[in-house]
Formats: C-alpha cells, structure tokens, sequence
C-alpha cells in the first residue's frame, strides 16, 4: 500500500530530469505489487519500479513512468510542486 509521496529537494529534481516520483510504500510491497498499485490510483502507465530501505527503516520505491512529463504532470496533481 502506498502510504505518501517522499518529498525531497533531490527527489523533485529527480523527478523533473528522469520522469520519476518517489513514494514511501508497505515494507511487504513487491515492486509489481507498487506497479500495479500506481497506475490503478493514478491512471498512469509505470514503466519500472525500483525500491530500497530508508535509513529510518522503511521503503522507498521510485518510480518511473512511461509517457513524458508524467512525473510533473502527477506532482502537480499530488499538489508536490
């Protein structure tokens, strides 16, 4: 389950440079589980997922989406910037 988006002033760059978002999910998720979870929210098509654990002991999972713009387009959406 994806609890929120991971807002940080790299991730923003990130997201505008390589059309990534990154979101803190479920430590249980598998990276199709966060896939699927995505584009049913979001009505977007994610072309790969990729997680890890945070230094505080949760996961992050970065996202990176197929069409161009996409992760600006959903940051703004998500009221990110």
């Amino acid at each position: 389950m994806i609890q929120h988006p991971y807002v940080t002033e790299k991730a923003t760059l990130i997201a505008e440079k390589n059309n990534t978002l990154q979101f803190i999910v479920d430590f249980k998720d598998t990276k199709d589980k966060v896939k699927k979870e995505i584009e049913a929210l979001y009505k977007v098509k994610v072309l790969k997922v990729n997680t890890m654990l945070t230094s505080k002991g949760k996961k992050k999972a970065t996202v990176t989406f197929e069409e161009p713009d996409t992760a600006t387009e959903l940051a703004s959406r998500l009221g990110i910037f």
